[in-house]
């Protein structure tokens, strides 16, 4: 997201490089400003800007993401008076509302309920159909079942190989990398 200080990046698709990808991001940490006069739905709705869509497709796109996140309850209401949970599920909207190709999803858990814990296991499941999604986690155990690829860093790199979906620290076919 931030241009290299060295080196250059290059976006492909299909084994051909690419001149935009859209990428939606889920940061690990909230940073919206509680007192920041913004609603729900207008976070969500800023997962679209830089979009070319027409008004009425934004609308119902708009109102079709707030009910996926269970938010239709608050959407007029600021982003400040929601629990940290519910301001997570907003801005997870705001990172697919714009149906990217790349999702990155920094600790998606941060912050919300069992109950929801597992939808979010079942919308990124579904989302993995036409998206290709990074997901960071510290809760290797919990989300090990979801992924087709480990890339675990401590210290080193290592991407592991884990037909099982049962990975450790010390998965059974990892090839340590450099930095």
């Amino acid at each position: 997201m931030l241009k290299p200080t060295a080196g250059t990046v290059t976006y492909m698709h299909d084994g051909a490089p690419i001149k935009n990808l859209s990428l939606g991001y889920l940061p690990q940490k909230n940073m919206i400003d509680s007192r920041f006069p913004i609603t729900v739905e207008e976070v969500i709705a800023s997962g679209l800007l830089g979009d070319s869509i027409r008004k009425e497709d934004a609308k119902k796109r708009i109102a079709d993401t707030v009910r996926l996140m269970g938010l239709e309850q608050h959407t007029s209401k600021s982003i400040g008076a929601l629990s940290g949970g519910q301001q997570q599920r907003a801005l997870l909207g705001r990172a697919i509302i714009s149906h990217p190709r790349v999702l990155v999803l920094d600790e998606p858990l941060s912050y919300v309920d069992k109950i929801f814990e597992q939808y979010i296991y079942d919308l990124v499941a579904q989302l993995s159909e036409s998206t290709t999604i990074l997901l960071v986690s510290h809760e290797m155990s919990t989300i090990a079942g979801m992924a087709n690829r480990h890339l675990i860093i401590d210290h080193t790199l290592h991407e592991c190989h884990s037909s099982h979906h049962h990975v450790h620290y010390d998965c059974d076919d990892c090839q340590a990398q450099s930095e």
